[in-house]
């Protein structure tokens, strides 16, 4: 199933994890092993999940790595489809 328009997932991480334990950015960043600014680009959509964030996150916030993928694919293919065009193309079909 297609979600409209999902948020991306730093919006999920920012409002789910970070504000209701309190916590400021650096701190999450230094729990999560990572950069200040690498935390911030994700919490502000400059960046997006990795499979390494994905492992980071689950072990700090919990949540299946792969949950966290799946948001990070929805939110991409959701993009991706609001920019190209693919109507034009048909199915190949076996002879």
């Amino acid at each position: 199933m297609t979600m409209y328009n999902p948020p991306h997932p730093g919006e999920i991480i920012k409002e789910f994890c970070v504000e209701p334990l309190n916590i400021n950015v650096t701190e999450a960043a230094r729990t999560l092993g990572v950069t200040r600014k690498t935390f911030s680009a994700l919490l502000n959509g400059r960046s997006g999940i990795s499979p390494e964030m994905a492992l980071r996150l689950s072990k700090v916030f919990g949540r299946t790595p792969e949950g966290w993928l799946r948001l990070q694919l929805q939110y991409d293919l959701w993009k991706t489809r609001q920019s190209i065009d693919i109507g034009d193309l048909k199915r190949i079909e076996a002879a």
